[in-house]
């Protein structure tokens, strides 16, 4: 996906800081404090343009939402759906993911979204996708113990792929949903993507992964 340059992103992420972090390294460990409680984190790994996010928020009050994105020029949509709708349990970062243990402590977070991510389908890029062994491991420093993932796709093959990572790190497959809108699977909150693939008659693959580490 060829992204549209946006010069004025940088400015517009600096003037929502009530809803784009800054220096989420400070707090790392004290998410309660930016939220003002302690309801539980989830966060979105690649959050686009918000859409998801800004429907889980609205759909439930009584859990603080992070959408990690790394490139300005996407996640100033997502601010801007925040600004719109005043989520006040709904933060940005515009962040790497692969820095996630810099901005949240251990046992922190209790689920991560992932959502149509990219699917890297070259092999020598398998490292690059987000449902990768060391990926896993990175989500698991962060989670609760038992902490989970649920992960949406369009792509077969990546699908595939997860389910196979999934298992051989360890994780219970807790739902596999092989046609998502097929199914009677609720409370469904559609991403932009999944909104746009879905409209052209394609699968959307659903699968909860739990974390087998309680008694750890």
């Amino acid at each position: 996906m060829r992204l549209r340059h946006k010069p004025w992103a940088n400015d517009f992420i600096t003037e929502h800081s009530q809803y784009a972090i800054s220096n989420p390294e400070q707090y790392k460990g004290r998410w309660h404090e930016v939220f003002g409680n302690h309801n539980p984190i989830h966060i979105e790994v690649g959050t686009g343009k918000g859409q998801f996010l800004a429907g889980m928020s609205q759909q439930h009050p009584d859990i603080n939402y992070i959408g990690i994105e790394l490139f300005d020029s996407i996640i100033v949509a997502a601010i801007q759906k925040a600004v719109d709708l005043q989520l006040s349990n709904l933060k940005l970062l515009n962040v790497n993911a692969k820095d996630l243990t810099d901005y949240f402590d251990q046992n922190e977070v209790q689920r991560v979204y992932l959502n149509f991510s990219d699917p890297w389908p070259k092999a020598r890029h398998t490292k690059r996708r987000l449902t990768y062994k060391e990926f896993l491991s990175l989500y698991e420093k962060i989670l609760i113990k038992g902490g989970e993932i649920h992960f949406k796709t369009d792509n077969q093959g990546l699908f595939e792929y997860s389910l196979i990572s999934f298992s051989e790190y360890g994780l219970r497959l807790k739902f596999i949903c092989l046609d998502l809108h097929q199914s009677d699977f609720e409370g469904n909150i559609m991403t932009e993507y999944e909104e746009k693939f879905s409209g052209k008659g394609q699968r959307i693959y659903r699968v909860e992964a739990k974390y087998m580490n309680e008694d750890r």
